[in-house]
């Protein structure tokens, strides 16, 4: 009677192991979608696009909490009109932003990736450190160093982020 309580545990260990599966070579349209991605040209513009998507949406949200000073002296046909016109410069605003932002990352960050024929951290220093100098480049080299220091360590904690929750 024990032999046979082993025997079916032993058969029952076996039936619960997956298959193993061979291993599948990618198709030649995958093969092409890869290549058409690997192009920093094509991941920029992407990236860019999907950035001033988000500034449109954050610009939309953050347009409709912007309240007017003399509120209490405006119709609700005024106030309606003063919202939506806020709420069309702030999306505007925040969508080239984020356009630009996006584009010059992932431009910095592909073409380094590319030069080291690596995917660390590094990248993404570098990368945060163009894109915040960059952007704050107007207000002189403090600022860009500033917006420079500030972006790369912003960059790298994000990345960190989402590192640890995959």
């Amino acid at each position: 009677m024990a032999t046979n309580t082993e025997n079916e545990s032993t058969v029952s260990r076996e039936v619960e192991k997956p298959p193993i599966e061979p291993i599948r070579l990618p198709s030649v349209e995958e093969i092409r979608g890869q290549d058409i991605w690997n192009n920093c040209a094509v991941r920029s513009v992407v990236s860019g696009v999907m950035g001033g998507g988000l500034g449109l949406m954050m610009g939309l949200l953050l347009g409709a909490l912007d309240t007017p000073l003399m509120q209490d002296k405006m119709t609700g046909r005024q106030q309606f009109i003063y919202q939506a016109k806020q709420m069309g410069q702030r999306s505007w605003s925040s969508a080239r932003a984020f356009a630009v932002m996006g584009f010059v990352f992932s431009a910095a960050e592909c073409v380094v990736e590319k030069a080291r024929a690596k995917h660390d951290t590094t990248n993404t220093v570098v990368a945060g450190c163009v894109t915040g100098g960059a952007l704050s480049a107007k207000g002189g080299p403090q600022a860009a160093c500033v917006g420079c220091a500030g972006f790369a360590a912003f960059s790298v904690l994000i990345e960190k982020f989402l590192d640890r929750h995959d």
